[in-house]
């Protein structure tokens, strides 16, 4: 029997099926009762008190060069302290919390922050791999976990979800974001501040959520960490934007504001940003705080020619709190009583300190219940399923797999195979690499079970050079009759904040054990564990399977021995396009096309006539990614059929009314022998606009369960808010055009439809 999936995508907050209706947690921020605490409390609060509010200090682990201050006691005690970051667990947070709230004299309690990125104690793959699940529900899921697990060690405010549109591979903070696209990017943000804020923000087990970072640090020039971004206005609006305005709509409490210079103005002292579009234009109404020093980096970015200067930019543009630079601290005081900074603007940043710390119940419940630290089952089951879900599966030929164990020799070779600490990912906050069940140890127990047999060779080290290994490994491949490889970068060297490079091949000499093991014949599974997208030509041309396995979590071998062995189907796809050259990035689906675009038939060769050459291409490599945005395979065969719509014109003037809306669909159908989850993508073009758009942009996405034989029908709706653009004249609205649709399986397959949208 078939049945019917009709999506309304009705906008940014209201985005496919993920985003159905405006957080609950978003009335924390019109509370009348909130507000009237706010300015009873603001009334008694002396200027030095107010700053205190603004001040935030590191009281554990650095994430970068910290003030060296250790007066945290003396400060919380004096109600000059607002929050301390990186000080977890109920015994600690509540000693401290006791002097702020019993000592000082307005007893306002401190913020505990901490980068819970993904996960607390139990952690999750990776945001990146968890972005390709392209399943808001589960992320949603995974934050909540992280959150009550956050929320009972005391911290109740984490610096995620980092929403940060990431075009360039070479930059490793790619790793924490949802990747290229703004679509799918702003309904994975939302499910990240609805999973922490919950349905309320006073819960005991909610959490804080901070939006970073605001606004462009993916575009960092040359994919080198902190540097400087150029960003049109209307491109900013189109793409970096949205993922963040999704968040305000979902609630979130707080947003941080970027290390980069954004059109030649930094981020953290950035009025445009941080006043204009943030506050006026969204409303929002909770509080910016700065990144680690990033207002003292003022400074070297030529901004300010000292501390005071550099403070007093930063709150003025818009940012609340100051996160480790010392510089409020210091010279806010002293600026106010000059009337450099006026009052009014320090009383403003109050009060948004303030409204989060009442919305969060704090003043009622300060403290912690002190509870058993640990990881609950039904969270390891759950980070179970996403790393399952996360795994992209990018080669497959001769179905090698998923493997047949029975009775076979499998040699698992690589450094990534069996190291706990490397599966954790970057930023795993009190992640524990005892916790993590490696590859090596699942894949064994579950090969023996079927009869069969596992053998183990290291081979190199992640970032070797020595081929020592390299014997026993070839040794281990020879003995075996299939191979698993496993191969990547290094956690927290190669991936994360400061991660950036200029090479996206595999570390050390991990090629080479690679070909060294090919060179046996035999099978290779190749399993790729990385923070990005990597150059994977050789892999491609001559390893007859390849699995994304990202950064897994402390599931990582239970749920890569599920799907190496069948137990389930690979449905992850990317969300970020893999380059056939580092010399392509930046590299994105969504690209402006040229007036010499290059047919994709011509890109399989060098040029060489000059009727090929004078085209946008390059003369040594093809344009075109090695794996595209949105691909990724399964264990089964699915089918599209071409994309319908319900008219062959709609009006641009009554979809800008909201009278009008197109119906497309299309039949999507298992032709294999195994069930499998799908990721039902929707894209669209449009043409003879006032502006240049995109050669496709995502609109909607679904995932569907088919059973071997099934058909399902998937229907979409476009409206407005998917058919809206910032036209010549910079104005948010549907213009007449020629639209393409198509329902496809990834940004470059689908047989598409043709709409006239007229006046």
């Amino acid at each position: 029997m078939m049945r019917t999936i009709r999506v309304v995508l009705c906008g940014l907050t209201l985005i496919s099926f993920a985003i159905a209706q405006p957080s609950p947690s978003l009335s924390w921020s019109n509370d009348p009762q909130i507000e009237s605490r706010v300015e009873q409390l603001l009334q008694q609060m002396t200027l030095d008190e107010k700053v205190g509010q603004l001040v935030q200090y590191s009281a554990g682990a650095p994430t970068g060069p910290g003030t060296g201050r250790t007066d945290y006691k003396e400060l919380a005690a004096k109600g000059t302290l607002g929050s301390l970051i990186n000080l977890t667990g109920a015994a600690e947070t509540n000693a401290m919390q006791k002097l702020a709230v019993e000592k000082s004299r307005l007893h306002i309690p401190l913020i505990f922050g901490l980068d819970i990125i993904h996960g607390y104690r139990t952690t999750f793959p990776v945001p990146l791999a968890l972005s390709a699940t392209w399943d808001p529900g589960l992320v949603e899921r995974a934050s909540r976990v992280a959150a009550q697990e956050g929320s009972r060690a005391g911290v109740r405010w984490t610096f995620s979800p980092m929403v940060d549109i990431a075009r360039d591979a070479r930059w490793g903070r790619i790793v924490e974001g949802a990747g290229e696209d703004p679509y799918l990017g702003s309904a994975l943000a939302a499910a990240y501040v609805r999973g922490y804020q919950g349905a309320k923000l006073s819960d005991p087990e909610s959490i804080a959520a901070c939006s970073k970072h605001f606004v462009g640090y993916g575009a960092a020039e040359g994919g080198r960490d902190y540097n400087t971004a150029e960003i049109p206005v209307r491109l900013l609006r189109q793409v970096y934007l949205p993922p963040f305005q999704a968040t305000v709509d979902a609630g979130s409490a707080t947003f941080m504001s970027a290390f980069e210079s954004l059109n030649e103005v930094p981020a953290s002292a950035n009025s445009f940003t941080l006043t204009q579009v943030l506050r006026k234009e969204w409303g929002f109404k909770g509080f910016v705080v700065s990144d680690w020093n990033s207002i003292g980096e003022l400074i070297p970015q030529g901004l300010a020619n000292s501390g005071a200067v550099a403070a007093g930019k930063a709150i003025l543009a818009g940012v609340d709190m100051d996160m480790e630079a010392n510089l409020y601290s210091q010279y806010l005081s002293g600026l106010a009583k000059t009337g450099a900074v006026p009052e009014s603007v320090i009383d403003e940043s109050v009060r948004r300190v303030l409204r989060v710390k009442f919305a969060l119940g704090l003043f009622e419940r300060p403290y912690t219940d002190v509870k058993p630290d640990g990881i609950a089952p039904e969270a390891l089951e759950l980070a179970r399923q996403a790393a399952e879900e996360s795994f992209v599966l990018l080669k497959n030929d001769g179905g090698v797999l998923p493997l047949k164990a029975n009775g076979k020799t499998v040699a698992l070779i690589g450094p990534l195979a069996d190291d706990s600490g490397q599966m954790l990912g970057s930023w795993a906050a009190k992640g524990n690499p005892k916790d993590v069940v490696t590859l090596r140890s699942a894949l064994t127990r579950q090969v023996e079970t079927a009869q069969g047999h596992v053998i183990y060779a290291r081979g190199t080290d992640i970032l070797g050079a020595s081929d020592a290994g390299f014997s026993d490994a070839v040794g281990a491949a020879k003995k075996s009759d299939i191979v698993v490889l496993a191969l990547g970068e290094d956690a927290q060297w190669m991936t994360g904040e400061a991660g950036s490079r200029a090479h996206l091949d595999l570390p050390g000499n991990q090629q080479q054990l690679l070909e060294a093991v090919a060179s046996t014949g035999k099978p290779i599974v190749l399993l790729v564990f990385s923070g990005r997208p990597l150059v994977l030509n050789w892999a491609a041309q001559h390893v007859p399977a390849i699995l994304e396995a990202w950064f897994p979590g402390v599931q990582a071998g239970p749920a890569l021995a599920n799907v190496l062995l069948g137990a389930s189907s690979p449905s992850g796809r990317l969300t970020v396009s893999f380059p056939r050259a580092v010399g392509q990035e930046p590299l994105y689906y969504n690209h402006f096309n040229t007036g010499r675009p290059a047919d994709a038939a011509d890109l399989t060769r060098p040029p060489k006539a000059n009727k090929e050459k004078f085209l946008s291409r390059y003369v040594d490599e093809q344009n075109s990614p090695l794996y595209p945005f949105g691909f990724g395979l399964t264990y089964s065969t699915i089918g599209y059929s071409p994309t319908s719509a319900s008219s062959s014109s709609v009006s641009a003037k009554e979809l800008n009314e909201g009278t009008a809306k197109l119906t497309v669909t299309a039949e999507v159908k298992n032709s294999g022998g195994r069930s499998a989850d799908e990721v039902v993508q929707l894209y669209i073009r449009q043409t003879g606009t006032s502006v240049v758009r995109p050669v496709r942009e995502l609109k909607g996405f679904r995932r569907v369960t088919l059973a071997p034989g099934q058909s399902q029908k998937v229907e979409f709706t476009l409206g407005r808010e998917e058919l809206k653009f910032w036209n010549i004249d910079m104005k948010d609205v549907v213009e007449p055009a020629q639209l393409t649709v198509w329902v496809a399986p990834d940004s470059t397959q689908g047989m598409p439809v043709q709409v006239s949208v007229g006046q």
